[in-house]
């Protein structure tokens, strides 16, 4: 299955016209171009732009934007997990850089020492997740292109009717989407064994529930969102065949292969057991 760029779609024309980032962080603008969008961030997967036109916080509302055009939240597998905490990641670092204040100057142009070191904003005031169809927020003309909303609460933005879609009624927190897959996946209480905000050992292992199969060792893991090295070149997305999506760069981060079990010699062993 491809996702190619559809047209007329207006969060594919901010993908394609966004360059990749050149660095390992974020580039916040202080001064972004007129009837341009606030591009924040671009890799091989994902673009982060800061909602301007229409916000829903006036400290700070940005967008994180698939780049293929994946019509639908439902299309995620346990396979897209890692892209799930890249997106919890980088909007956490967004949010907090706009949410904190920035330090007042001395005359010499530095920061004053008590400015310097405030403390961050509450990880509570990040609101990040999904608008679930058949609701959308109306204010941004995009319905079939997936794409995350962060925000640093309160939302004084919205009105009433605006307010629907960011409610219970709709919203799908990025913290219970991902503990929903990893409970499906690794039959663990995730969601229920622990409060909320607080942070959990399986949080740590980015690749954790991301890998199905049986227990005779066949795996049945979906292929996931990620973009081909050809099809990046060609500037197209389509769905990964990598059989592994444990894999990384990082060995560290690599998932161990599960190893392959023959049954029959197993069955044969017990056999000769029971005979002696």
């Amino acid at each position: 299955m491809t996702f190619t760029p559809k047209p007329g779609c207006p969060m594919c024309g901010i993908v394609n016209a966004a360059s990749h980032s050149q660095t390992n962080s974020p580039s916040f603008n202080n001064t972004p171009q007129e009837n341009k969008p606030d591009v924040l961030w671009k890799d091989d997967n994902l673009t982060v732009y800061r909602e301007t036109a229409n916000p829903v916080s006036s400290i700070a509302h940005i967008i994180i934007a698939f780049n293929l055009h994946v019509p639908s939240l439902y299309q995620l597998s346990s396979t897209d997990l890692p892209l799930l905490l890249d997106i919890k990641e980088l909007a956490t670092r967004c949010l907090d850089h706009f949410a904190t204040p920035a330090p007042p100057l001395q005359s010499s142009g530095q920061p004053t020492p008590a400015a310097a070191t405030s403390p961050p904003t509450e990880m509570s005031k990040f609101r990040i997740g999904f608008i679930t169809p058949p609701f959308r927020d109306t204010r941004i003309p995009v319905a079939d292109h997936l794409h995350a909303h962060a925000y640093v609460e309160p939302a004084d933005l919205m009105g009433w009717w605006r307010s629907v879609p960011y409610s219970s009624v709709a919203w799908y927190a990025i913290d219970d989407l991902i503990a929903e897959i990893r409970e499906e996946t690794s039959n663990n209480r995730i969601r229920s064994s622990m409060p909320q905000n607080v942070s959990r050992p399986i949080d740590h292992v980015p690749t954790a529930g991301t890998r199905t199969g049986h227990a005779n060792g066949a795996e049945t893991t979906k292929p996931g969102l990620r973009a081909t090295e050809a099809s990046l070149e060609d500037g197209e997305g389509t769905l990964s065949s990598h059989p592994h999506p444990g894999h990384s760069a990082n060995p560290a981060l690599q998932s161990p292969p599960i190893p392959s079990i023959n049954v029959e010699l197993v069955q044969s062993s017990k056999m000769s057991e029971v005979s002696l």
